[in-house]
This record gives C-alpha cells, structure tokens and sequence, in this order.
C-alpha cells in the first residue's frame, strides 16, 4: 500500500542578528509604495544617476562573489538619493504627485491612462525642480509622453485627472 503525503511548501526566514559595520552609513528606507515610486521613477532616474552608476560599477567590480554586501555604501546612498526625490516632490508638487500615483494606482500602473495627470505633475516637477522626465534611450521626437495622438489611447481617463487638466488649462497654467 502506497500513502501519499500531501504537498505543502515550507518557507523559513532566515535573520542576521549581526548589525552592520560602522562603515556603512545608516539609512532609511524610502518608505514609499509602488505607485508613487513608478510615478517618481523618471526623476529618481534623473537626479540620482551618479549614484546608480556608481553603484552599479560597483557590483561589477566586486571580486569577492558578494556584490550586494561589497556595495552597501552605494547602495545606501542610492537609497537616500532616491528619499531626498520623493521628499522633494511631496514638499513642491504634492498635490500633482499624489493625483498622478493615485491615477497610476487605480489603472494598474499604465501609464497610458493617466496622460493628463502627467502633464501636470511632470510640469510642475520642471517649474519647481528642474528635473524634466526623458525615457532613456529614446530620441527627443519619439517621447510617447509628449506626442499629442499617441498610438495607444486610454481605455478610460481617470476623471480627477481630467478635471485637474481642465482646470489648470482654464487658468492658463498649461
């Protein structure tokens, strides 16, 4: 006779008690979900480049088969670069941030709904930041988010996003 035993899948989590060296600078996360970081993605991208390349190098360039620890001193200022961004876009374009990663939020991170909340955020972003969103390896002219008939529509436009454009377009803002 054969008992067979029913599958089930055994996860542990494994925690190293063992603090970190002094060397390397403490930091907070960002604490941010993944609609606001996907909505900050490009101005993360932009301000932060320095520091991602240099992280990166680092992990190409580490020679002990441990990258991730060899590198967490760049990774860590990764990490406090990409915090100074979001606190940055809370403090100047909080209301324009918030309608844009709320609109990202509810349409599943398509960017293709959520357009019209774009242009105010990445607006805004430029007047107060000086930070302007450019789609790496991609020429000028073919910027999906400045073309004015992109190929693909919106299924749905999210209406406060709408109205915020409509507004702002009636007070000459755009």
């Amino acid at each position: 006779m054969v008992y067979a035993q029913e599958p089930h899948l055994s996860v542990s989590r494994e925690v190293d008690p063992t603090p970190l060296p002094d060397a390397i600078p403490k930091v907070k996360e960002v604490g941010a979900s993944s609609a606001p970081l996907t909505s900050a993605a490009y101005f993360i991208g932009a301000r932060c480049q320095p520091y991602n390349d240099d992280f990166m190098l680092c992990k190409s360039q580490s020679s002990t088969g441990n990258p991730e620890f060899d590198c967490l001193k760049e990774g860590r200022r990764v990490t406090r670069c990409a915090s100074s961004v979001i606190q940055d876009l809370n403090t100047y374009c909080s209301e324009s941030f918030k309608l844009h990663w709320k609109c990202l939020e509810d349409s599943n991170h398509e960017f293709k709904n959520c357009r019209k909340a774009e242009i105010l955020f990445n607006k805004c972003v430029f007047d107060n930041l000086k930070l302007e969103k450019k789609i790496p390896g991609v020429k000028e002219a073919d910027q999906i988010h400045l073309k004015k008939k992109p190929l693909y529509r919106p299924l749905f436009e999210d209406t406060s996003s709408v109205s915020a454009f409509k507004q702002a377009q009636k007070e000459g803002k755009i």
